[in-house]
Formats: structure tokens, C-alpha cells, sequence
């Protein structure tokens, strides 16, 4: 199998749980959790619970909790041998509050300092880069990781899978995603890429405006996640575009669906799936992920060795 290469950060996410209704203006008893978060670190677990090859490029805090991430994810199998060291500030956090159908109430985050990143990108890119079959990037980092990644990815013919972070890259420089073999993004970051009104579509109607939004910007593929209502795509090499559903599930905790569904999704356009039917891995991935409280999915080796009956 082909090996994944993810370059990003790592997050812890505190997340708390309401016991009944959230009331955004009064005090709510409940439950508060500490788990991994991050979406690179989220897609790296994600990678390695159901036993794809990867491994992760990021910042690796000497603390007590960054020593915890590090360990989790060897455990699930992850290859961290580009994990760049730091005594501070190496680790991102999130602060998240669920209400009472476990959906996103509100949020705050910090990035952990990058600079260190860059520079060991700098020195190892080439290394990096020519011995992955894939790269996954959280193209929002920094215009200079993003740059330099791209540049070495198109010297070595090796496909680039970009990640959204908060899109202050991205909005900037709207050309990278150009470069890059697949965007996967939700309806609310779609609307501020193609700078157009798009929430309120239905799915199919968003299959139908994604190929002139596509086109114009110069995507090879791309796909616009919408929450209970699936997902639109279209892959501009093929022509081909359709809707996927959501996977039937117990809903939990849908912080990392996301996540969880753009990973599943790259997990079948590296074993070689066309997008049609790499969205549909996509989906239960994100369904198992929701169905947990973990921002990552559990640990299911024989992921692709399932029939997906439900979507047929």
C-alpha cells in the first residue's frame, strides 16, 4: 500500500458535554473531555486505525500531553520519524462546547508556533517528499511551507491532497489549490472560496454549479461536504459528479466528521478508487467517527474490506 505522508499540526481539543439542554447564557452542568484533536493529527490517526501507511510531519511538544500524543499515535501505528522535536508551544489547542445533540456550540483555538516546522521543511522537504506516494497538506499553515511542498511534489510527480485549516492561506492564494490533485471542503468554506451564495443548495443543485465553480478555479477535483445532507462532488479529469449520502448513524460527538470523511475519502483516491466511489468511504468513515467520542476514528482494520451495502 501506498505511503501517506501528512503535514500539519497537532492539537489537543477540551471538549465539553452538557448533561440536558446547553443554554449558551447560563452555567451548564455537564462533563468536559481532553482528547486529541487537530485535523492533521485527526487524518494521521484516522490513516492508521484502519492500517494505512502513514506518516506524520509536524511539531511534537516535550510536555506531559505532547508525549501522550506522540505515544498514541506510534500505538495506532504511525510513522513519526519526521516528528520535529520542541520544548514549547508545539502544540495547538481547542476549546470546544457540544450541546445536547452533540453538535458544535462554540469554539476558540490557538496555533502552536510553526517556525520550526518551516525550517525542517527547508532542510528535509526533498527527503520527505521523495520517499511518500501521497501528500496530505494543511495548506493553511503558511504560504512558504505551502510553496515549497508543491514545488517539491510537482519535481517528483507525487500528488498533493490539500487540507483546510481556518483558510487564511487558501483565501489568499487561491492558485495553490490548483496545484493540487483534490480540495475537500464544507459548504459554509466553498461559499468563501468561490465567493457565491452556496449554504442553502441542496446537494443536487451544488452537483450541478460545482463543475463551472471547479472549472473556473482550476480544480482537478473537488468535493463540498454538507453535514446531514452528504456531500457533492465532481472530478474534472473524468467528468463525472454525483451526490453522496450520509452513512445511517448514532450521532454522539460530530466534532472530526469532517476530518473523518475527507480521510476516508483520500484513502480511496490513494488505493487508486475513483472519486465516486472514494466519497462513499468518505461517508462512513465520517459515520464512525460521529458515533464515537473520540475526534478520530476507532481502530477498524478491515475498513476497505467492507461492503458498503447501503449505498448501493
Amino acid at each position: 500500500m501506498a505511503n501517506t505522508v501528512v503535514i500539519g499540526v497537532a492539537f489537543v481539543d477540551v471538549k465539553g458535554f452538557p448533561k440536558g439542554e446547553y443554554i449558551p447564557e447560563g452555567r451548564n452542568l455537564g462533563s468536559v473531555k481532553i482528547v486529541h484533536g487537530g485535523v492533521s493529527r485527526n487524518v494521521v490517526e484516522n490513516f492508521a486505525n484502519v492500517g494505512m501507511p502513514v506518516s506524520f510531519v509536524s511539531p511534537m511538544e516535550d510536555s506531559a500531553i505532547g508525549r501522550d500524543v506522540e505515544r498514541r499515535l506510534l500505538n495506532a501505528g504511525a510513522d513519526l520519524s519526521h516528528a520535529v522535536p520542541v520544548d514549547d508551544d508545539g502544540l495547538g489547542m481547542w476549546l470546544v462546547i457540544l450541546d445536547e445533540n452533540g453538535d458544535l456550540a462554540g469554539s476558540i483555538s490557538r496555533m502552536p508556533d510553526i517556525s520550526v516546522l518551516e525550517n525542517y521543511i527547508a532542510i528535509h522537504g526533498e527527503d520527505i517528499v521523495a520517499e511518500a506516494e501521497n501528500i496530505v497538506l494543511e495548506i493553511d499553515l503558511n504560504e512558504r511551507i505551502a510553496e515549497r511542498m508543491l514545488d517539491l511534489a510537482e519535481h517528483y510527480g507525487k500528488k498533493v491532497y490539500s487540507l483546510v485549516g481556518n483558510m487564511s492561506v487558501i483565501l489568499q492564494r487561491k492558485d495553490l489549490l490548483s496545484r493540487t490533485a483534490c480540495f475537500i471542503c464544507n459548504e459554509v468554506e466553498a461559499e468563501k472560496l468561490f465567493e457565491e451564495p452556496l449554504s442553502n443548495l441542496t446537494p443536487e443543485q451544488m452537483c450541478d454549479r460545482l463543475p463551472t465553480l471547479a472549472d473556473g478555479a482550476g480544480l482537478s477535483a473537488v468535493v463540498v461536504t454538507m453535514g446531514a445532507d452528504g456531500s457533492a462532488y465532481y472530478d474534472s479529469e473524468t467528468g463525472s459528479r454525483g451526490v453522496c449520502p450520509v452513512y445511517p448513524t448514532e450521532v454522539v460527538d460530530t466534532s472530526g466528521a469532517g476530518d473523518a470523511f475527507f480521510s476516508g475519502t483520500i484513502m480511496g483516491l490513494t488505493r487508486r478508487l475513483p472519486l465516486s466511489e472514494a466519497v462513499r468511504y468518505g461517508a462512513r468513515l465520517a459515520a464512525m467517527t460521529i458515533a464515537s467520542d473520540e475526534s478520530a476514528c476507532p481502530v477498524c482494520p478491515d475498513f476497505f474490506n467492507e461492503q458498503l451495502s447501503l449505498f448501493s
